[in-house]
């Protein structure tokens, strides 16, 4: 019996290499149906796809004077008026009471030369006053006494008291007395003209602010030799430049074919590249009658309506020549993209927003059109990129490889 039993025990070896071959190819099966659906959504989300090269371009702000805008043009801020302050004397400076970006008022002194010669000038021909003044009256006492002693003789003469040669004597001393006296007097009028010449020439030695202005530069220290002339070694022509700020106006060449599209009072939109998110109003206040051959052009000059402290001279400006005035609700700027950027898309309006580089579909909200800007109201903001085309090629999440626009 035991026999039996042990010959029934046998291994069903087809059983035991039939079930693991199965798992295997189950497992295999599952991964790479597993493999598969990853690639598929890999490829989905675009990861697999090759970069798409795209032109992008930026969300801007700009301004509502765009869309009116006749004609541009580049240019310089300019002192209408503006003076290299110096003196009609030659001297060495000794004094000066400011420097650049000093406020000055009209009269006001700025600098001073040494004028002890001035001064003594001005002694000298004081003193030569008083001897003239000293000089016509000692002239008219001596008329005095004269017109006494000929009125005297005069009627001794009626009444035979004394000889003719007599009267004759004092007649010729009133008339010699007389004119003393007038020489006296033109002498004291020469003496004060003197007196008045040697204070013009002490107040040379002081400079003073021809006009209300700002100080640009400072072109001589104490010490210096200042010269009008300004030829000498080491001397100088002036001791400061300065401008009046409320002369300041903006210069710009236009196009000889453009100029009719420019006109006197004509409204203009000021920007200048040191100050970049203000807008000044400006009209045009003159357009100059001759043309520069060279550059074919016309210089126009815009004055600001509103004045800023931070405006100064020789900064650089761009001028927008507008067919109307801006109005008060058109002087603040609008967060626009360029309208090619634009996709509607299930009725909605959508751009790509580039992020490390992938495209990705954000809505936006947008409002008024400016030439080839829209203006958009929510979804983006001023900075950042956008793909600009192709869009038909671009889905969310696409890789892409930016070209700037």
């Amino acid at each position: 019996m035991a026999d039996e039993d042990l010959s029934k025990l046998k291994i069903d070896k087809s059983a035991t290499v039939t079930r693991p071959f199965k798992r295997k190819r189950r497992f295999y099966l599952i991964a790479v149906l597993l493999i598969i659906g990853v690639v598929v959504i890999l490829y989905a989300q675009g990861i697999l796809t090759p970069a798409v090269q795209v032109e992008v371009t930026s969300v801007t702000q700009v301004y509502p004077s765009q869309a009116f805008t006749l004609l541009n043009a580049s240019g310089y801020v300019v002192a209408q008026r503006k003076a290299a302050v110096a003196s009609k004397l030659t001297g060495r400076l000794v004094s000066l009471a400011v420097e650049e970006g000093s406020r000055v008022k009209e009269g006001q002194i700025i600098a001073r030369l040494e004028s002890d010669d001035a001064v003594a000038a001005k002694d000298q021909a004081s003193a030569n006053l008083n001897v003239a003044r000293f000089n016509l009256d000692q002239a008219r006492a001596e008329l005095y006494d004269a017109t006494l002693t000929r009125n005297r003789n005069k009627d001794l003469l009626s009444k035979g008291y004394i000889a003719q040669s007599e009267y004759d004597a004092s007649d010729a001393r009133y008339k010699k007395a007389a004119a003393a006296v007038a020489a006296a007097e033109a002498a004291i009028k020469a003496s004060a003209a003197a007196l008045q010449a040697a204070d013009v020439s002490l107040e040379y030695a002081l400079i003073r602010a021809p006009f209300d202005a700002v100080v640009l530069t400072k072109n001589a220290d104490i010490g210096d030799i200042v010269t009008p002339i300004g030829a000498a070694a080491n001397a100088k022509a002036a001791v400061v430049t300065v401008a009046d700020m409320n002369s300041l106006q903006v210069e710009v060449d236009v196009s000889e074919s453009n100029l009719q599209r420019v006109k006197i009072d004509q409204p203009c939109e000021i920007q200048l590249d040191a100050i970049p998110d203000t807008r000044f109003r400006g009209l045009i206040h003159m357009i100059v009658p001759t043309a520069d051959r060279t550059k074919a052009t016309v210089l126009v000059k815009v004055r600001f309506i509103d004045k800023d402290n931070r405006i100064l001279p020789e900064m650089s400006a761009k001028v927008a020549f507008l067919s109307r005035p801006v109005k008060s609700d058109e002087q603040k700027p609008l967060t626009a993209v360029h309208k090619i950027a634009v996709l509607a898309r299930n009725g909605k309006n959508v751009v790509f927003l580039v992020k490390e580089n992938r495209a990705f579909e954000t809505p936006i909200t947008t409002g008024s059109q400016l030439n080839e800007m829209i203006e958009v109201l929510s979804g983006v903001k001023a900075g950042d990129r956008v793909v600009m085309k192709p869009l038909d090629k671009i889905r969310n999440g696409s890789r892409i490889k930016t070209a700037e626009k």
